[in-house]
């Protein structure tokens, strides 16, 4: 008899949350409100008094088109998926404010189609495409990843894309290639922190990189959607990526251009404050940031407090990478 011993970051398909629940917002701001209520177990994150998220419609658009595909059940999860709005209205996007709970508001008249993306450096051979195109010449899938913000909050996503190694693979990329540069939008007229003078105003647009290694492993993910919808301006429209053993300002959003470059390219945050946030990123909770400690971590929707496993839990398919 074979007998199966799930891991301990592992939950079975059962218990995932079902759609009707996460997205039950009377639930949803009961917990949130009881969260606030109680200081969110003393855990304070950096910059914020507690969790709190925005009810009502506000000035959100129509919906989203619809966007499915088939979940991917390699990549488990260790709670329940984090409601819908949890995910697109506690988040964090610099070029539009700097108030988490606001980003979906400011970001609604974002024009994220049409949009090219254009392929360069060591390449084969550079060129431009459209994103529906680029879109069109992949698989799509689903999964289920955990989503780990340097601030210490959490949220748990159903994320449509596909693996940033097709991509790559697309891409063509030559032998000298040993890190990836993404490179994101400017538009100072649509994005209000593009045009205001401050600390990392000399930096837009943002600017990410990662290893070849890293790029084409099996974790690194390209987002065009989430909760079986095409993705939201404010989750980074129309094409991001999701690094889940990273923290999340690694995950870049509204990409403009790859280029495939030699040597290690200069990083947004990390030319902004070069003491705070290294090109690797990886979450480590025995590295602590130097104003607080990543020891810990709270869930945006319930407020709970858990401890941070190394890699985000994901240490089985990326601490090869590393000399930790």
């Amino acid at each position: 008899m074979l007998i199966k011993v799930p891991r301990g970051w592992e939950i079975p398909e059962r218990e995932v949350t079902p759609e009707d629940v996460y997205l039950n917002r009377r639930k949803f701001l009961t917990r949130a409100s009881a969260a606030a209520a109680v200081g969110i177990g003393g855990l304070i994150l950096p910059g914020e008094k507690a969790l709190a998220l925005p009810g009502g419609k506000g000035n959100a658009k129509p919906a989203l088109a619809p966007l499915t595909a088939p979940r991917n059940p390699e990549y488990k999860v260790d709670r329940p998926i984090s409601s819908e709005q949890a995910a697109t209205r506690y988040n964090n996007y610099y070029e539009f404010t700097e108030a988490k709970d606001q980003v979906w508001k400011e970001a609604q008249d974002f024009v994220a189609r049409p949009w090219q993306i254009e392929f360069k450096g060591q390449v084969e051979k550079p060129r431009k495409i459209d994103v529906d195109e680029l879109i069109k010449q992949m698989t799509l899938e689903e999964r289920v990843y955990r989503h780990r913000c340097v601030e210490r909050w959490v949220v748990i996503v159903p994320f449509i894309g596909f693996p940033m190694k097709k991509l790559v693979e697309w891409a063509k990329p030559t032998s000298k290639a040993r890190f990836v540069r993404m490179v994101s939008f400017f538009r100072p007229g649509e994005a209000p922190q593009q045009r205001v003078e401050g600390p990392w105003s000399g930096y837009w647009p943002y600017h990410e990189g990662l290893t070849m290694e890293e790029a084409t492993n099996e974790l690194a993910f390209m987002v065009v959607g989430i909760y079986g919808k095409v993705l939201p301006n404010q989750n980074g429209a129309p094409i991001r990526i999701h690094t889940p053993w990273k923290y999340g300002f690694k995950s870049i959003k509204a990409i403009t251009r790859f280029e495939f470059v030699e040597k290690e390219p200069p990083t947004f945050w990390h030319q902004a404050v070069p003491n705070e946030y290294d090109f690797e990123a990886n979450i480590n909770p025995n590295k602590p940031h130097p104003r607080w400690s990543q020891a810990r971590e709270q869930l945006v929707e319930t407020g709970e407090i858990i401890p941070t496993r190394l890699y985000n839990g994901y240490g089985k398919y990326v601490a090869n990478l590393y000399n930790i």
